[in-house]
């Protein structure tokens, strides 16, 4: 077309009045002219995105695991601190736990307890001792040792295991309940019965929680006071031969027997700590 004719045809089109559309002819015009002059362009992924949510998943993940792995469910794992009480003298170690129950700890023996022992009253124990507990209903008492488990409300007991694996419990006061690993069974003991068990045999047979003086001289009790309790009693020159008739326990608090002689016999006991000595005047 020469450049003259196109010239003109310009100067008539630029001349013309525009006709006036529908709206939506105008709208559906411009969409098909969109889509043909400006393509859509492929969106970019964005990876950092996808890392960053990845990050956050595994993070949610082992967060997740760490309250699981702290909680009370008992098919997790509980993380405690426990306190490791050793006894490697040839005394017995006295022990004030902090339920105020209080624990003979033989010699060579050991036991255990988590910090959260108010709340969760359980003792592992090796060894032997005897054990003086505060009466908790709503916190049983309980003592692990080896396959048997010794469980009390509030009562006094020795629990003691044997080179040969024999488990042996004493109850001096009370009442408990014994249940041996993997029996249905239990066992309620009374006071002065003993709970023997191994892996082959179990019974429940009557012991003598008491010791005995039968007008027998004042210098025995004082030599079983010496032999038991590890305190040594002076008494006044003219006392050691008198004659005493008494019945005490075998895990009587040495505090009782004092009081007892001292009531008896009308004497003022002074008790010294340090030198571990107690004198009647």
């Amino acid at each position: 077309m020469e450049e003259k004719e196109i010239e003109n045809k310009l100067k008539k089109v630029w001349g013309e009045q525009p006709n006036l559309q529908d709206e939506n002819k105008i709208e559906e015009s411009w969409d098909k002219f969109s889509s043909r002059a400006f393509p859509p362009k492929k969106k970019r992924k964005k990876y950092w995105y996808y890392a960053a949510a990845a990050v956050l998943l595994i993070s949610l993940s082992i967060t997740g695991f760490l309250v699981t792995h702290n909680n009370g469910d008992d098919k997790n794992i509980v993380v405690h601190n426990f306190n490791i009480i050793e006894n490697p003298s040839q005394q017995k170690k006295l022990i004030y736990l902090p339920d105020s129950s209080v624990v003979e700890l033989e010699p060579y023996s050991r036991l255990e307890y988590a910090d959260n022992f108010i709340k969760n009253r359980k003792i592992h124990l090796q060894g032997e001792a005897y054990f003086k507990v505060e009466k908790d209903k709503q916190h049983p008492f309980q003592v692990f040792c080896k396959e048997t488990t010794t469980t009390v409300l509030g009562t006094a007991f020795t629990v003691k295991e044997d080179p040969d694996n024999t488990i042996s419990i004493k109850l001096y006061e009370g009442s408990i309940q014994m249940n041996v690993k993997d029996s249905t069974n239990n066992w309620l003991l009374s006071a002065g019965e003993k709970f023997v068990y191994n892996q082959k045999n179990l019974t429940i047979e009557a012991f003598n929680r008491f010791i005995d003086f039968n007008n027998e001289p004042l210098s025995a009790v004082v030599q079983y006071i010496r032999q038991n309790y590890d305190y040594k009693i002076v008494l006044p020159q003219d006392f050691s031969n008198k004659q005493v008739t008494l019945r005490i326990s075998k895990k009587e608090e040495l505090s009782n027997i004092i009081n007892i002689l001292a009531e008896i016999y009308n004497l003022n006991p002074q008790t010294n700590e340090d030198l571990k000595k107690i004198t009647f005047q």
